[in-house]
């Protein structure tokens, strides 16, 4: 008896210091951290604007395993949003980006359980010849009496993460730039003739308005959903699938409406419970190949290309592939690999 009333009082003692100290504690708190990198500006600031690619490397999303995303339009940009949660909603949450200044600022909110107050995480961007230089801004949510003793390692924890993400971020990048330089030296506007290898697609089959207004639209927004389902829901990582694919019949290109399949290639078949999702095979076969840049709606002479002479060598073909070589975003700029399979 004595000893439990010993603890009782042990506890009220401890309480009552608790009290006391928390009244010297903010209910919120502020702080900054500067980064550096060494890349460039224009690589960098996609990562942190693309809430899809920005999970891939934030250790406080990447270090864990069991998150689900959940990504919602627009994809980057100012009105961006993600819910995240874990299979048991132990761990839950959402991001949004409240602000977008290109290559100079951005702000996101970040909602943790079911606080109704946010972070506030500003970080501002500047370039420094090829490096780049972050400064970061941290505003901690306000928090209850009894919770504010998380605001005293607040501080350690998200230097912690932004110091790991960085590592993160670099390695990413550096994977990157390896795939630029092959892009580098990719020629353009010529005309060559590959044995490609056959595969299987996951994606969505699609028809819309074919107008210079619409389509690309159209093509953007599958594209982000269909690797947002690859990423998400199947928890593939960029390493474990290859470039997306756009199938499509080339007689149709002129059409009012036009039909096709975007997908990506895996490696194998695996399960896949939304309806809206299928797989298509893609066979071995011999393809005409022109490399484009330019404006997206201006492709069209280049695949009267490989249609020309599919036809001057009296080869039959199949459905014409297009493959974005880098993350499409703008109409006026795309680089696209053009493939046409064809045959005897």
């Amino acid at each position: 008896m004595r000893l439990f009333k010993l603890i009782i009082i042990i506890s009220f003692c401890l309480f009552g210091i608790y009290s006391i100290s928390m009244n010297f504690v903010d209910e919120s708190k502020s702080f900054t951290h500067q980064s550096e990198i060494d890349y460039p500006v224009d690589k960098v600031f996609p990562q942190f604007d693309n809430l899809q690619n920005f999970t891939s490397w934030n250790d406080y999303f990447s270090g864990k395993k069991d998150l689900n995303f959940t990504y919602f339009m627009p994809y980057h940009g100012i009105g961006s949003a993600m819910k995240f949660s874990d299979k048991n909603n132990d761990e839950l949450g959402d991001l949004f980006i409240r602000y977008s200044n290109m290559n100079r600022t951005l702000r996101y909110q970040l909602f943790e359980g079911e606080n109704d107050n946010p972070y506030l995480i500003d970080v501002k961007f500047k370039a420094v010849g090829n490096k780049t230089k972050m400064f970061w801004n941290v505003h901690t949510p306000k928090r209850s009496f009894l919770e504010r003793s998380l605001n005293l390692v607040a501080e350690d924890f998200f230097v912690e993460n932004i110091d790991k993400s960085m590592k993160n971020l670099y390695q990413l990048l550096g994977n990157k730039v390896d795939k630029d330089q092959q892009l580098a030296s990719v020629k353009y506007d010529s005309l060559m003739i590959e044995n490609r290898d056959g595969g299987i697609l996951l994606g969505v089959n699609v028809s819309t308005r074919n107008t210079k207004e619409i389509l690309f639209k159209n093509v953007l927004m599958n594209h982000s959903k269909v690797v947002n389902f690859i990423k998400s829901d199947l928890g593939k990582k960029e390493d474990e699938f290859g470039t997306p694919v756009l199938l499509t019949n080339p007689a149709n290109l002129k059409d009012k409406e036009i039909s096709y399949f975007y997908g990506i290639p895996l490696s194998k078949r695996v399960a896949v419970s939304d309806n809206n999702f299928n797989f298509q095979t893609l066979n071995a076969s011999k393809v005409y190949v022109i490399y484009f840049q330019g404006n997206y709606n201006n492709r069209i002479g280049t695949i009267q290309q490989l249609l020309k002479q599919a036809k001057k060598d009296t080869m039959r073909n199949g459905q014409l592939m297009e493959e974005f070589l880098e993350e499409p975003s703008d109409v006026q700029n795309v680089k696209l690999k053009l493939s046409l399979p064809v045959y005897r």
